[in-house]
């Protein structure tokens, strides 16, 4: 009897990848995919929430900053995402086929890139403008994880970036990842890196003191819970092909090890701060 028939797996609920479409356009598939809508998503509400954020008295930035802010963080999430996918994943192909870096519709999207470029675009948005450069990034921190989340329900509804194989009782056989089944791991970052890191840094920028007293703080949680939850998922992740393992580590869990260190010192940064300030009230 097959491993298949002795375990009790979940059915994979196969939905197209476009949301709208496709039509045959000169013998291209020309259509909304659920990928796009996620990005356009997780802009939107970041849109809205960091608006409703700024309209508030001592805000990091002013209402009439936003939606400049909104372009520079979108070219730094496209950019970004695009280029750290084709540096720390497929280097190889996309050297000798460079066209194909701008094929985004093929897919292939690193958020450790995407996080680079938006990383970015808050340091030269801030001096542009002289604002906060910690209380910035503590506000963008805390509108990401929604990003992610549609994100990874994205990859979910694509049916990519699946788990290994295991007999968990909620295990699924995915389309492309062979007869047997796996891990559906893009629900658990959906889940970690989406909805609890969401409602932690909503309870710390909300419920605390710290946006206001040790600002990057919840930047740097942010980091921090983001890496800790790619870290753990990774081990039940199937590694990218190639790139399966380095020094014992996965492609992501390599990745995430400079994330912890920029993580420690946006908290260190938040941390300093409040002790300068507490200095200054003894004078």
């Amino acid at each position: 009897m097959s491993l298949i028939a002795n375990l009790a797996v979940l059915t994979y609920p196969e939905i197209s990848e476009f949301a709208l479409g496709p039509i045959d356009v000169a013998g291209f598939a020309l259509g909304i995919r659920w990928y796009s809508l996620a990005y356009i998503a997780g802009i939107m509400f970041g849109w809205w929430y960091i608006r409703r954020l700024a309209s508030k008295p001592g805000a990091a930035m002013g209402v009439k900053h936003i939606d400049d802010f909104i372009t520079w963080a979108i070219v730094g999430v496209i950019a970004g995402g695009r280029l750290g996918y084709v540096l720390f994943y497929n280097f190889s192909f996309y050297i000798d086929n460079p066209l194909n870096i701008f094929r985004l519709w093929d897919g292939g999207m690193s958020f450790h890139g995407g996080a680079i470029g938006v990383i970015l675009a808050v340091i030269f948005f801030s001096r542009k403008h002289r604002l906060e450069l910690m209380r910035v990034a503590d506000i963008v921190a805390v509108v990401s994880p929604v990003g992610l989340f549609a994100g990874r329900i994205a990859n979910f509804i694509n049916g990519e970036l699946w788990g290994r194989t295991t007999d968990v009782p909620w295990a699924m056989v995915f389309p492309t990842g062979g007869p047997l089944p796996r891990h559906p791991s893009q629900l658990y970052e959906a889940m970690g890196e989406g909805v609890i890191l969401f409602l932690i840094l909503m309870f710390l920028y909300h419920k605390t003191r710290l946006a206001k007293e040790m600002p990057g703080v919840i930047a740097g949680t942010f980091y921090l819970g983001y890496g800790l939850t790619r870290v753990l998922v990774e081990f039940v992740r199937e590694p990218d092909v190639g790139v399966e393992h380095i020094m014992g580590l996965t492609r992501g869990q390599l990745l995430s090890v400079p994330m912890f260190l920029f993580a420690a010192w946006l908290i260190s940064k938040g941390l300093r701060y409040r002790a300068a300030q507490q200095a200054k009230m003894k004078k």
